[in-house]
C-alpha cells in the first residue's frame, strides 16, 4: 500500500475517533458506528493505532464486544436509551418551540433507541 493511502487511512480514523469521543457527551452523535469506523481505518492505515484502540481501557472493550458478538451488554443499552430521552426531552421543553422540529428530534431519538434496543443484549 502507498504511503499516501495510509496517511489518509490514519487521517480520517483519527477524525472518526475524535467524533466518536464528542458522541460519549452530545447524546444523538453515535458514539460506536464512530469507533467502528475509526477500527476499519486503521486497520488499513496502522496496525499499531488500530491495537491501541482495541487496548484501550475505557472503549477498547466496548469496540471488541460488537465487532466480536454483534451485541451491546444491557448496562450500556439502558443508560444509552436514557441519556438519549433525559436529553431529548429537555431540550424540547426548554430551548425549542417549534413543533416541527420538536416532532423530528422525538422521531430522531425514537430510531436511535429502536435501533440500539434492535441488537442483541450480551450477556456480562
Amino acid at each position: 500500500m502507498n504511503r499516501a493511502r495510509r496517511v489518509i487511512y490514519i487521517v480520517l480514523g483519527t477524525f472518526f475517533l475524535i467524533l466518536g469521543a464528542i458522541g460519549i457527551f452530545v447524546p444523538l452523535l453515535p458514539t460506536t458506528p464512530f469507533w467502528l469506523l475509526t477500527c476499519w481505518f486503521y486497520i488499513r492505515g496502522s496496525e499499531y493505532l488500530y491495537n491501541k484502540v482495541m487496548q484501550n481501557r475505557y472503549f477498547g472493550p466496548y469496540i471488541r464486544n460488537f465487532i466480536e458478538d454483534k451485541a451491546i451488554p444491557m448496562r450500556s443499552k439502558v443508560i444509552s436509551v436514557g441519556i438519549i430521552w433525559l436529553s431529548t426531552i429537555s431540550t424540547t421543553a426548554f430551548l425549542i418551540e417549534k413543533w416541527w422540529i420538536i416532532l423530528c428530534l422525538f422521531l430522531i431519538s425514537a430510531g436511535v433507541s429502536w435501533h440500539i434496543l434492535s441488537y442483541p443484549t450480551k450477556q456480562e
